[in-house]
């Protein structure tokens, strides 16, 4: 697990370097012919990881549940994102899989029960294992979205 705590550090590292290398107004940017914007692709891997190994292991989340209806799966983002948002996001990112990782292993999530889930990517998560295995897939394919963004509002 530590490999995939590791790559997971490493991903979330670039993108910050990603959202330090762009102005507000770039990160909100929503390109045409697409429904979102970097900045909200950031606040969904801290999201989906957090529901991804929390609320299906049934344990209470790390964020506030504001953060988790406005980059939910699904969502898409209605306002402008604010500096000190993404600032947070930031602090977060680094922090949740800090947690995520003591938590793990801590033994936090040996005595819960995983509520099995499929992913949009058509892979069933079964275990903690699981899914902190998909939230390091999930997290690159989101900063290669961003990467390709970046290039639409330079």
């Amino acid at each position: 697990m530590n490999q995939h705590f590791g790559l997971i550090r490493i991903t979330r590292n670039n993108f910050i370097e990603l959202l330090n290398g762009l102005n507000i107004e770039q990160l909100n940017k929503v390109p045409v012919g697409f429904n979102n914007n970097i900045a909200w692709n950031f606040g969904h891997i801290v999201v989906a990881a957090q529901i991804l190994c929390y609320r299906f292991s049934g344990l209470p989340l790390n964020i506030d549940n504001s953060f988790v209806e406005r980059y939910k799966k699904g969502s898409k983002p209605e306002a402008f994102i604010a500096q000190e948002e993404i600032d947070l996001l930031k602090h977060l990112s680094l922090s949740n899989i800090d947690r995520l990782e003591a938590d793990y292993n801590n033994g936090v999530f040996k005595s819960r029960s995983f509520t099995p889930y499929i992913t949009s990517f058509n892979a069933e998560l079964n275990n903690i294992e699981e899914a902190i295995a998909m939230v390091q897939s999930h997290e690159a394919l989101h900063y290669g979205y961003a990467q390709a963004l970046r290039r639409l509002v330079h």
